[in-house]
């Protein structure tokens, strides 16, 4: 008996030790309790055990990436490129900032198509000129996009300052920011960290988050096209997250952003330089053709195919090209007059510092574009009241100015 009676304590005692352990187990935190799966630490390494309980955002999104699904470790990702700066982080070599370098080890052809696009280099000159690019950085880009990288800083980056370039412009621009390691750029600016997602780079409130407002307004116009009205209807039933190169009609049947400008949809070439199907330079005061015009209408009108008739496609771009003529006159007609008065002296000082100055540059830098965006993407309403009117307005505001420091002599005084 007195055997007995031992075993019988000792399990009590064993049994009570585990119900205790339990029970103070479960009133701690999830965050702490949970415990990753034997698979996801086998796919990140030693990484997802304390980034569980500190930042369990990020290994939720790696859970769900394709990274993951390939077992692609965090330390794949995070490891230092050719010159980046290295940091210790907890017995681990890692690199301090993550740039475009990384991703190029695994996805060096797209890299390359990205570099060509305005996306790269030419997206952060246009903020801060050739300023932070190499003098090889800056001949490359010239290639594909001359003049348009060898370039001085916006005129808005010393007369608005500092703060409003970083906490404004650069959000967006940054996407062509030169890297310390000599690369270009981040693709988690499409992709977002940690998910690395096709799905959400085509989504196109990813590419609202810089192509919207009164500047580049190709969000609000898609949003009011048939195409955008059908993606609000039927997002939910499209296959965004089908790979590339098995994109189908039968995936997406709605297009978004990167169905048209991006997507090898139904066999065709995919491509991360978005300026490779547009044939125009849309964005600038006085639109030109781009030197690829050619190949680049061929290669929209393609994908455009893919749902729509030939004689469709070919009567939109006959009225928008129409519609990029009449705005090129309109803006070349406000533009003679700023210099008609600069040259006879009727308007002094510097840029943007005359009435006038603001309202020539919203005329071609918000109506104008408006005008021609909406033309080539289907939004009727930006074509006429966000475009053609506000441009008429301010013409006719431009005339009266003119009339006045013309009779007044008064420079300063608009």
């Amino acid at each position: 008996m007195t055997g007995f009676r031992a075993v019988f304590v000792a399990v009590a005692l064993a049994f009570a030790i585990i119900v205790g352990a339990f029970l103070v187990n479960r009133a701690r935190p999830g965050a702490e309790s949970a415990q990753p799966t034997a698979a996801l630490v086998r796919a990140s390494g030693k990484c997802a055990e304390c980034h569980y309980r500190l930042q369990y955002s990020i290994v939720h999104e790696y859970e769900m990436s394709v990274h993951a699904q390939k077992h692609v470790s965090c330390l794949e990702c995070h490891q230092p490129a050719a010159n980046q700066e290295r940091v210790d982080h907890h017995g681990f070599t890692i690199a301090k900032h993550l740039t475009a370098g990384n991703c190029r080890g695994c996805h060096e052809p797209v890299y390359q198509q990205f570099l060509r696009s305005r996306h790269a280099a030419v997206s952060w000159a246009a903020v801060y000129g050739e300023q932070g690019l190499s003098t090889e950085q800056v001949s490359f880009a010239e290639q594909f996009h001359p003049g348009y990288a060898k370039r001085p800083p916006h005129p808005f980056t010393q007369l608005e300052g500092q703060s409003a370039m970083v906490s404004g412009c650069e959000q967006c621009h940054s996407v062509g920011r030169p890297n310390a390691d000599g690369t270009i750029g981040t693709c988690t600016a499409c992709h977002t960290r940690h998910t690395s997602s096709v799905a959400i780079a085509r989504e196109p409130r990813t590419c609202g988050q810089c192509h919207m407002g009164p500047d580049h307004s190709q969000m609000e116009i898609y949003e009011e096209s048939k195409h955008g009205v059908m993606f609000n209807a039927q997002a939910q039933l499209l296959n965004l997250a089908q790979v590339p190169a098995k994109l189908t009609t039968h995936d997406m049947w709605v297009p978004t952003c990167a169905t048209c400008h991006m997507s090898g949809i139904n066999g065709n070439k995919v491509t991360h330089d978005p300026s490779e199907r547009l044939s125009w330079y849309l964005a600038d005061p006085i639109t030109k053709k781009r030197p690829n015009y050619i190949y680049a209408q061929t290669a929209m009108k393609q994908i455009c195919e893919q749902c729509h008739t030939k004689t469709l496609i070919d009567g939109v771009y006959q009225r928008a090209e129409k519609v990029v003529d009449v705005t090129n006159q309109k803006v070349a007609e406000a533009k003679a007059l700023m210099d008609s008065l600069r040259a006879d002296g009727s308007l002094k000082g510097a840029p943007f510092t005359n009435r006038a100055d603001f309202i020539y540059f919203d005329l071609w830098h918000y109506d104008g574009r408006t005008s021609k965006h909406g033309a080539f993407m289907g939004g009727a309403d930006f074509v006429q009241w966000h475009g053609n009117y506000p441009m008429l307005a301010r013409m006719v505001e431009l005339r009266s100015i003119a009339q006045d420091l013309r009779g007044g002599g008064r420079g300063h005084a608009h």
